[in-house]
């Protein structure tokens, strides 16, 4: 008995270590914006660059079909079933639940039999194009982490382009094509992405892989950024660090992951033949079952935690930053300019927090006139002073022995500190609501 329940919990493990060979939890690096160490001058905060946790961002996503009225039902309206194209007693009705086929059902949790999808309108008005545009929003900035797929619950249309925008829907670029005949659809060579390598992985192609006819029992279509993120961390995605480095010196990289919104635009349903049936035009038209989109939001590095707040998703803003993608440092911590993160050095990433500001001088902390570093300190950048060994503070106008239990004693003072710098500095960091401490 014992050795069954040995060996089956073996034979679970090998299974488990197998499935996370091949789905490694690469996303889970970043995940802590600072923490405290103890240094010689105390226990004092060392930051890190972070960021959100990846998730199933279709929970967050609006979605909005152009033209409008392009969802079957209204008028009720009958189409032919999907495994037999000639028989044609399908209804789609709107105003009865169990015939509907709203967008809403794109999104839906699946698993269910018979499983729940939108449909269009049948292609009743042949010659004229059967065109949809369906646009997924988030209203916030997202970097995608796993592949796009789309399962058609029709056949997957003939023609078809998958958009981006970075801008909120203003501008949009295309992501990829998709024919079962690319030249005949759109002047390209049919490619596939391992056609593609680290020189070209930002190169738009045309695929003929998600495109086959009506009668094929594949339904899904996938926009591949696994594959992508392997040209740089092996296929397995095991060397994260490559890829985490050309994210973070690659800004053309980094963009091509990102995203506001989404546009899958269908041109041409399934036909599966050469020629359009215009004697049953009703076996023609688009049905979606499930979209699945997975990224994190974009905190530029600062940020571990994303809420949704008034339907919208805001970074939960760390390293003194602000902003719905931490994207500026916060009132009284502009002491520098703003920076975003960086992945690099490997591990811990560089964070790149706000400092405090000095409203009334500007954004100098020390400098060669008003604000001398004392003691001997060195001002580096105007943003910090750098202090002799037994010195600390913002101008190194502490004694670091003060902080010790016997104190420094009446020989240790090392120098006559200099205070009238220090009492403006108090002066201006008291009316910003902060300390010399």
């Amino acid at each position: 008995m014992y050795l069954s329940r040995f060996l089956s919990l073996h034979t679970l493990w090998v299974t488990v270590s197998s499935v996370m060979q091949h789905y490694p939890s690469v996303w889970g690096h970043y995940d802590v914006c600072k923490t405290q160490i103890y240094t010689e001058e105390g226990k004092v905060w060392d930051y890190m660059a972070c960021q959100p946790e990846a998730r199933d961002m279709i929970k967050y996503v609006k979605v909005t079909l152009d033209p409008p009225d392009i969802t079957c039902g209204d008028p009720p309206e009958t189409f032919c079933a999907m495994g037999n194209p000639y028989m044609c007693n399908n209804e789609c009705d709107a105003s009865t639940q169990e015939l509907a086929h709203p967008p809403e059902l794109m999104f839906d949790l699946e698993g269910r039999h018979p499983s729940t999808f939108w449909q269009s309108t049948t292609w009743k008005d042949y010659p004229k194009p059967l065109h949809v545009n369906i646009t997924l929003s988030w209203n916030k900035t997202i970097e995608l982490t796993d592949n796009i797929v789309i399962t058609f619950e029709s056949g997957r249309p003939d023609q078809m382009i998958l958009e981006k925008s970075l801008d909120y829907g203003r501008t949009w670029q295309p992501y990829q094509y998709y024919a079962t005949d690319c030249l005949d659809a759109f002047h390209m060579d049919p490619k596939s992405v391992r056609d593609l390598s680290q020189h070209t992985v930002l190169e738009i192609i045309c695929t003929e892989e998600y495109s086959t006819g009506y009668m094929t029992n594949s339904k899904i279509i996938h926009f591949e950024i696994k594959d992508r993120f392997a040209f740089f961390a092996g296929p397995r995605l095991h060397n994260m660090a490559s890829l985490y480095g050309q994210l973070d010196t690659t800004k053309k990289l980094r963009d091509f992951f990102t995203i506001t919104d989404l546009r899958i635009r269908l041109l041409r349903p399934a036909t599966g033949e050469i020629y359009v049936d215009e004697q049953h035009l009703a076996r023609y038209f688009y049905a979606i079952s499930d979209i699945r989109v997975y990224g994190r939001c974009k905190c530029n590095l600062h940020a571990t935690g994303c809420k949704e707040e008034n339907k919208r998703l805001l970074c939960e803003c760390e390293h003194n930053t602000t902003g719905p993608d931490c994207g500026k440092c916060k009132k009284n911590y502009q002491g520098r300019p703003w920076s975003p993160g960086s992945y690099l050095p490997i591990p811990k990433g560089t964070a790149n927090i706000c400092i405090p500001s000095i409203s009334s001088i500007g954004t100098n902390v020390c400098d060669n006139e008003l604000l001398h570093c004392q003691n001997g300190g060195t001002c580096v950048n105007n943003v910090r002073c750098q202090c002799p060994p037994a010195y600390t503070g913002i101008l190194c106008e502490k004694l670091k022995c003060e902080r010790d239990p016997g104190g420094c004693g009446h020989n240790s003072a090392q120098g006559t500190m200099s205070h009238g710098p220090l009492v403006l500095l108090t002066a201006l960091l008291g009316a910003t609501g902060l300390c010399v401490c």
